[in-house]
């Protein structure tokens, strides 16, 4: 049985997927949205925790494997064989105990590339440790850069999990890929969510090193210090994003709402900022944010509304480029990036546990006999 039909740039790339929280299938889901034929290891007998509503688990086939019979670690090595890259995001050593590890499955397949996600990585004192993506934030500086000035406050777990975690390991693996069909050879690509979160921070540290980045919160450009960065309450209880950095953007925004007490020629002096935020402030509360959205949405102001997530689906420019998708019934965000040529798409809805497994066996290679022979075993 041949696998379903895909589109996306990565059609024809396998990937195997042990399957996980987090940022490990989120990364499964941007890799399969892009046309990879991601089959995810799932242990016999599991339970789905969001079932139909998980959207981080579309478009991928679900095996259901007895990760504690011989016959299934051994059904595991030679998925490896035929796969491109691995996915997987336990702690330090469990890959190993369960033989699954990089050396048995690189001695099998020397070009796959070894994808480990883990939030503290594969070493460091911290290696074995649980840990969410607050903490490993927080590790790295950039927690103790967001929030009030009052306290941190955690950026929903999108900067570390998913941004420093899942971008990073798509990246990596994506990168081994590469080299390895250059020169035959695969590796192990260590991502922690410690790494990226230090490395999404870049910008920041340059910035510091200039002199040009207080290490306090709302104190800087970009973490509402600057009251042309910033968000504002209307009159009727809801907000704008407000972010004309340019001094051009910053006029249009002035010239627009008929802002008064604020200098142009002060935008950028810190001593300035707190007169005028309080007098955009006081702006921004004559209006309700639809009539200021109504004025100022469609100009170079840079202002847009803070929106709900109900909201979001139908604001007029998500709706043009179909940022969102409904797949029974369960609105969520259509792939991304776009592609020209080979565009991505939803391959499938998120799989039962065990639903894909003759299916994705015999897909991989794996013919009849050795189906009724892991039956037999009790293996799937």
């Amino acid at each position: 049985m041949e696998p379903r039909a895909r589109s996306g740039p990565l059609t024809g790339v396998r990937v195997l997927e042990f399957a996980g929280l987090g940022p490990a299938p989120f990364c499964g889901m941007l890799l399969s949205d892009l046309g990879a034929d991601v089959v995810r290891i799932d242990r016999k007998g599991g339970a789905s925790l969001l079932g139909r509503f998980d959207v981080t688990a579309r478009g991928r086939r679900s095996v259901a494997f007895d990760l504690k019979q011989p016959a299934s670690i051994e059904a595991c090595l030679q998925l490896c064989e035929r796969a491109d890259a691995l996915i997987e995001g336990y702690r330090p050593g469990v890959m190993e105990r369960l033989g699954l590890g990089p050396e048995p499955v690189l001695g099998r397949n020397p070009k796959l590339v070894y994808g480990r996600m883990t939030g503290w990585g594969q070493s460091g004192p911290l290696a074995p440790r649980a840990g969410h993506d607050m903490n490993y934030l927080a590790l790295t500086g950039a927690l103790h850069a967001i929030g009030t000035e009052d306290k941190p406050v955690p950026p929903l777990n999108l900067a570390a999990d998913y941004g420093g975690g899942a971008l990073y390991l798509a990246f990596g693996l994506l990168a081994g890929v590469i080299s390895a069909r250059e020169t035959g050879r695969g590796q192990v690509i260590d991502c922690a969510m410690t790494d990226g979160a230090a490395s999404l921070m870049s910008v920041m540290w340059g910035l510091k090193a200039a002199g040009m980045w207080r290490d306090e919160r709302r104190a800087n450009l970009l973490d509402g210090g600057a009251p042309f960065y910033d968000t504002y309450q209307c009159a009727d209880g809801e907000w704008l994003s407000v972010a004309p950095i340019e001094p051009q953007f910053f006029a249009v925004l002035l010239e627009k709402t008929g802002a008064t007490g604020v200098d142009p020629a002060r935008q950028n002096d810190p001593s300035a900022w707190p007169e005028h935020r309080e007098r955009l402030a006081a702006l921004f509360r004559t209006r309700t944010r639809d009539e200021w959205r109504a004025l100022l949405e469609d100009t170079d102001a840079c202002v847009a509304p803070v929106l709900s997530m109900a909201e979001a689906p139908a604001h007029p420019h998500n709706l043009a480029r179909e940022t969102y998708v409904e797949r029974e019934g369960i609105v969520q965000p259509a792939p991304a990036p776009r592609f020209s040529a080979t565009p991505g798409a939803i391959q499938g809805p998120p799989p039962e546990i065990g639903q894909h497994t003759r299916e994705a066996l015999l897909g991989w290679g794996f013919d009849a006999a050795d189906l009724d022979r892991l039956a037999d075993q009790g293996a799937i």
